[in-house]
């Protein structure tokens, strides 16, 4: 019987040391809305744009085992400088599905909210310039992310949100 506990951690060992596998199994479009407020209203002349980019993460696990699907969800809004205007409204949710293994459970939430969104965040932009350009826009080429401040952020909203709820 001595023998079992030493498989086992033999088991754990080898499973430990096995390298992360990951395979980007698919991408798409989830939804996507883009309204051209600024042709409906007829806004006149030259206006400047002011342009404001939300963006979130969600992932979640499928029913196949070792699969995800990461969600990135941007709400973009231009409005003119001067009068403040509406121009466009782009709302897009692009998703990537993952095959991961081989990753410590305590690091996958951070691999799925950080790693994954970008690996297909540049498919996303090319999405975002493409639909403002065929929108009668000049195409918006929006800069690189820092997905991993944008993780920090979310976690200490968490965090004073707890601590929030709990004085309360």
């Amino acid at each position: 019987m001595a023998q079992k506990p030493v498989e086992n951690a033999k088991n754990e060992e080898e499973a430990a040391q096995k390298p992360l596998k990951m395979q980007v199994l698919a991408q798409y479009i989830r939804d996507m809305s883009f309204e051209n407020i600024l042709a409906q209203k007829g806004i006149s002349g030259e206006a400047q744009p002011d342009v404001s980019v939300q963006v979130n993460i969600d992932a979640k696990k499928r029913p196949i085992e070792n699969q995800f699907e990461v969600i990135i969800k941007t709400e973009i809004s231009s409005k003119t400088k001067d009068k403040g205007e509406a121009m466009f409204l782009l709302e897009l949710e692009y998703a990537g599905i993952f095959h991961i293994e081989n990753l410590p459970e305590d690091q996958l939430h951070p691999y799925l909210m950080i790693e994954c969104p970008r690996m297909i965040f540049p498919f996303l932009r090319r999405i975002i310039s493409d639909v403002t350009r065929d929108g009668g826009f000049p195409p918006l080429n929006l800069d690189s992310m820092d997905f991993v401040q944008l993780y920090r952020n979310e976690i200490q909203r968490r965090v004073a949100e707890n601590a929030k709820v709990k004085a309360n």
